[in-house]
């Protein structure tokens, strides 16, 4: 499952061709993805106008000016590629491309920009976990799929202060509170091992440790929030962290997974400057951690 800073790359490369260029066409290849495409889905979009494209925990949502928001998911294998008169399709370098078989071309976005430009934007998803669906704007926050979502993690809403408020009383280990999308929205297990890591904040940490007696943030709480906000930013300045095969729009792969500091690298020399531990795995709720025990308390 591709995790937030995958998607927000994935967003950053579709934005200039997606947004404000008219839907001229699309061409759906089969009646359903991980679920049926809604009724009358081309017709819906052609001819319409994408007003923005935007994320919402790893959601893409492009705004038309027939007020549909139209809501994507890549799921376990999706990926989307770009095809105009000047793409370049790289192929990744570190790990295995996405794929380009076009049996597994499932919606295709026909574009044309204000100043006539020609686009196709392609959905491509062997597994078919992905999905698509049309919300109407004004009904998009209370729609099943956003209703209980948290905030967003790279917002200036996570600070110290917030988490602090969403921890306090919990009992539940802290990797698992920092997983709960209805607490922050987006973060996944990978960089939530290497956000805990730079705050050195054991996975198995008891949550409500990050409040003080009377609500307000420990010094920790405020240092967790930054290493948050630090990581995903790391990880999307540097194009995702590509673990297996997830793709940038132009076809090249993320590096991230490179600058790994604690996550799949069990056994090793914890890289923390001055700390002699090594990274130990464990399982929490069904899922692997990797951590410092001797720098992460």
């Amino acid at each position: 499952m591709p995790e937030l800073p995958e998607v927000e790359t994935v967003r950053r490369g579709l934005a200039p061709v997606f947004e404000a260029a008219q839907i001229v066409a699309v061409h759906q290849n089969r009646p359903d993805l991980r679920f049926p495409f809604p009724q009358n889905f081309k017709e819906r979009l052609s001819g319409r106008t994408v007003t923005s494209l935007a994320r919402r925990s790893k959601y893409l949502l492009a705004d038309t000016d027939a007020g549909d928001v139209l809501v994507m998911h890549l799921g376990m294998s999706g990926s989307f590629r770009i095809e105009n008169a000047d793409a370049v399709h790289a192929p990744g370098e570190f790990a295995h491309a996405r794929s380009k078989n076009p049996k597994h071309d499932h919606v295709a976005f026909d574009l044309a920009s204000a100043s006539g430009d020609l686009s196709r934007v392609i959905y491509n998803d062997p597994r078919r976990f992905g999905f698509m669906t049309l919300i109407a704007r004004p009904a998009l926050p209370t729609h099943p799929l956003f209703a209980k979502m948290g905030l967003e993690p790279l917002g200036n809403d996570l600070n110290g202060e917030k988490i602090a408020e969403l921890f306090a009383g919990k009992e539940t280990a802290l990797k698992a509170a920092l997983l709960d999308q209805k607490l922050i929205a987006g973060l996944g297990n990978i960089y939530v091992c290497e956000a805990l890591w730079r705050a050195g904040l054991s996975p198995r940490r008891i949550a409500r440790t990050l409040a003080k007696r009377d609500g307000g943030p420990t010094q920790k709480a405020h240092l967790l929030a930054q290493t948050i906000r630090d990581t995903l930013n790391d990880a999307i300045k540097a194009g995702g962290s590509s673990l297996r095969d997830h793709a940038k729009t132009d076809g090249s792969l993320g590096y991230f997974q490179h600058s790994f500091a604690v996550y799949d690298r069990a056994g090793e020399r914890c890289r923390k400057p001055g700390c002699t531990g090594h990274v130990k795995r464990i399982v929490q709720a069904n899922r692997s951690s990797f951590f410092c025990p001797d720098c992460q308390r």
